[in-house]
């Protein structure tokens, strides 16, 4: 998003703004939920590919189909530049992500991928200089005291405790959040397909150099090839282009709250399709940090509303 576009809840945009951004808000939400199933269809990949071959594999047909689309977009220097700083982000996010999901369930994924917006204000202050709000500290905290409820760290049964996907998944937050921060400065009003092509590419290449060094496994089976398509086109191609464009016309704010219901769509479809059966305790400590998230966004906002009224 473009720092022009920023706005408080008392801003009066002018009637073509409202308009495009309230298509951006359909457009995210709609890419929201489909992000949310993907968490599942991923999740089913993985039992019949390693995840760098996936990984490759999904990325390389998004960014041949991207870069179709693009043409001398794709070449342009400064999305090279950017492009390029993005993939890096990107693909550490994604890769955590999804090794992370080899080894923890679809709804815990979601739920702690859905901690990078929470990030968002404190990698604010440490690239940007911009001290975040007090809402801010409270989401993080009331993130954290959910991820603890979410996980149970201090309880060996089954289906407790800190697995190693779930601290992977906590670092893909993380990076999302590098990716969410630096796309606020960097998304441009024209030409998304360039900048994110070169993502995607940067994503295979990264992936690709870390074949030789891991064990290799692809089941060309119809669920794989499936999951590589609908993740390649859909999932990485056009809802990265939709996400890029979408917050180059709407607040970083509204944008979060939106990601924010990721979480819900991802626990809902893998209960509905018998992956996993979720428990008083795991349903607490995702809804902690869903409310951390809204604290942190939503509360920041209305602070900077009320302040501005009452001044």
């Amino acid at each position: 998003m473009n720092t022009s576009t920023s706005d408080t809840l008392g801003g009066s945009p002018s009637r073509p703004a409202r308009v495009q951004r309230l298509q951006a808000d359909g457009a995210l939400a709609l890419i929201t939920i489909f992000w949310g199933v993907t968490f599942v269809v991923v999740k089913d990949a993985l039992g019949y590919g390693d995840p760098f071959s996936f990984l490759t594999l999904r990325f390389l047909v998004g960014a041949v189909v991207l870069s179709a689309l693009a043409g001398r977009q794709v070449l342009a220097p400064q999305n090279l530049r950017r492009g390029a700083v993005l993939g890096a982000f990107l693909f550490a996010g994604f890769v955590m992500q999804t090794v992370g999901l080899t080894s923890t369930t679809p709804s815990r994924s979601a739920f702690i991928t859905g901690m990078s917006v929470v990030f968002v204000p404190l990698l604010s202050l440490v690239l940007f200089k911009r001290v975040p709000k007090a809402t801010s500290l409270l989401g993080v905290v009331l993130a954290a005291v959910g991820l603890y409820f979410l996980t149970r760290p201090d309880v060996g049964a089954t289906g407790g405790g800190l697995a190693r996907g779930d601290v992977l998944t906590l670092g893909c937050a993380v990076a999302y959040a590098c990716h969410i921060t630096l796309t606020e400065r960097y998304a441009p009003k024209e030409g998304v397909m360039g900048l994110v092509a070169v993502q995607l590419w940067s994503v295979v290449l990264l992936s690709a150099a870390c074949l030789p060094f891991v064990t290799r496994r692809v089941e060309w089976t119809p669920s794989f090839v499936g999951a590589v398509l609908v993740c390649g086109v859909l999932a990485s191609a056009v809802a990265i282009s939709v996400q890029t464009w979408g917050q180059a016309r709407t607040s970083a704010v509204r944008a979060a709250v939106i990601y924010s219901m990721e979480p819900v769509y991802a626990a809902a479809y893998s209960v509905a399709l018998g992956y996993e059966v979720l428990g008083a305790r795991e349903w607490a400590g995702g809804g902690l940090i869903l409310v951390g998230v809204l604290v942190s966004d939503v509360g920041a906002a209305a602070w900077t509303w009320w302040r501005s009224r009452t001044a």
